[in-house]
């Protein structure tokens, strides 16, 4: 029998309060706090606490605090990735984020969702879908990117944007829902 754990990596609906995946969250909200409470000056302390954090980093990985997730080992994060203030990561299901991807402040990314039947709801089951990020990508501040979407290599999302739906490579996309609104290359 999968664990609750295997479930909610694999976009299945799954129990959040299993002791395991309790376990996880609480971890991870000690490592948070230990790099939220660090100086910038401490550059070899925030590297120790990222790849505790964020295991599945490459090289270059810069988060500005405060900056939140739920596992942090379902981010896998290409080479000098950048976050700016605040930003949130709910990495309930896999988010995979290509190398030099810039994120403004406040950026959300969502994996988590809920089932629509208010009855299968009520069960306090959820699951999730996960996001992929391609390279090169610049997504503006305040943006919320919602489970299952994917971002396109070099594409740029616009400020406030909130991305409902798969956007493509070498676009300008904005807007709620998210659209294109014009071709960069």
């Amino acid at each position: 029998m999968r664990t609750e754990k295997e479930k909610m990596i694999a976009g299945e609906l799954y129990d959040a309060l299993d002791p395991e995946l309790v376990a996880d969250r609480l971890r991870t909200r000690l490592l948070i706090k230990q790099l939220n409470d660090s100086a910038e000056d401490q550059v070899e302390e925030r590297g120790r606490i990222l790849k505790a954090l964020i295991p599945n980093a490459l090289q270059g990985l810069w988060l500005q605090p405060p900056f939140y997730c739920d596992y942090g080992y379902n981010m896998f994060v290409g080479e000098r990735v950048f976050f700016n203030f605040n930003c949130i990561v709910l990495d309930v299901a896999p988010v995979t984020i290509g190398s030099r991807t810039l994120f403004g402040p406040n950026v959300q990314i969502y994996t988590a969702t809920h089932p629509i039947d208010f009855k299968e709801r009520a069960s306090g089951l959820e699951y999730a879908k996960p996001i992929v990020i391609g390279e090169d990508v610049w997504v503006g501040g305040s943006a919320v990117i919602c489970p299952g979407a994917t971002i396109g290599d070099r594409t740029i999302i616009g400020a406030g944007s909130v991305v409902t739906r798969d956007i493509p490579q070498d676009v300008f996309a904005a807007g709620n829902p998210c659209k294109v609104i014009r071709q960069l290359a």
